[in-house]
């Protein structure tokens, strides 16, 4: 309690948690440019698509790249958390495996563009590429298992190898309207399921 009698504590932490949805909405308006176009993309841009001015975002990021690395790291955390939540809500393992394939695919094409931009530092680029393995693959191999002790899915791969095929299958898919990435990794998912 202040020397008024106010809760600063409960206070403290509404100013934190406004601070940190101000934040992530920053961070998903830089994410939508980017994908509209390009990691290029003025920051004014930016700042008109999340509602704040330029200085609330160099206040954030005085710099592009601080801002990249931490899309980034904003789209995994957001692969992340939504497998277990698919999980939990899907009617079936495999469909929320599917579902996060889907969802995975999404990062996958826009990382391409941000990771172009990050490989300028190749060890900033690597701690981040170990930063989305581990976020990731735990998640994935979750998914993956439950579907495998379902008895959905063939058990014979491991959730490494399916993180890397769909992701090969990503390679390149930005900037070629002949090519659809999810279409093929649908074929790709389909064919890990197990007849009935």
């Amino acid at each position: 309690m202040s020397e008024n009698g106010t809760d600063t504590g409960s206070a403290g932490r509404s100013k934190r948690a406004d601070a940190r949805r101000n934040k992530e909405t920053l961070l998903d308006a830089a994410a939508k440019v980017f994908v509209a176009s390009g990691v290029d993309a003025p920051v004014r841009d930016i700042a008109r698509e999340a509602g704040v001015g330029l200085g609330t975002i160099y206040r954030h990021f005085p710099t592009r790249a601080d801002l990249v690395i931490a899309v980034y790291r904003h789209q995994v955390e957001a692969c992340a958390q939504a497998g277990p939540t698919l999980l939990a809500s899907s009617a079936t393992p495999y469909a929320a495996l599917r579902e996060w394939i889907g969802l995975f695919v999404d990062f996958l094409v826009t990382k391409h563009g941000l990771a172009a931009v990050l490989r300028s530092d190749s060890a900033g680029f690597e701690s981040l590429h170990s930063y989305f393995l581990d976020r990731l693959l735990p998640v994935c191999a979750e998914l993956f298992d439950a579907a495998a002790a379902a008895g959905e899915v063939r058990s014979d791969l491991t959730a490494y190898e399916l993180m890397r095929g769909v992701g090969n299958l990503c390679a390149g898919a930005e900037g070629d309207d002949r090519y659809d990435a999810l279409r093929l990794v649908d074929v790709l998912v389909t064919g890990l399921r197990l007849p009935r």
